[in-house]
């Protein structure tokens, strides 16, 4: 807790600190957060201050239903509308048992997505 000017204030000293800000899972609830702007705990403080001029890249996952419902479609292009980068998600059976899209990507597709933004801005060296 800060109690005068200059004090330590984490999700600014969190979004100064990273490079690259990866949201994995991002569920349809704080994806609706993000694209409407309201940043009501730690995750969505440091997306709210996030330095634009680095890459943010996040990872839709939820129910099929919610992933086909209208206002995700809208959110998601909120979110690419501010420069942030879609880890689209995938087809298979979900942990609610139904099959369909909806499932985070792979982890080895997020590494790959990563890596490539990382190379991109000389962040990392190609092995």
């Amino acid at each position: 807790m800060w109690k005068r000017r200059s004090d330590p204030v984490l999700h600014i000293d969190l979004r100064r600190w990273a490079d690259l800000m990866l949201v994995a899972p991002l569920d349809a609830n704080t994806l609706g957060k993000v694209a409407s702007g309201i940043c009501d705990n730690l995750l969505t403080c440091v997306i709210r201050a996030w330095d634009l001029s680095k890459p943010l890249l996040f990872c839709p996952a939820m129910n099929t239903a919610m992933w086909e419902h209208p206002l995700t479609t809208q959110q998601v292009g909120q979110l690419k509308a501010f420069g942030y980068v879609e880890i689209p998600c995938v087809s298979k059976k979900l942990v609610c048992g139904d099959q369909g899209l909806g499932a985070m990507a792979e982890v080895e597709t997020i590494v790959g997505k990563v890596k490539e933004v990382l190379l991109q801005r000389g962040g990392i060296q190609q092995s």
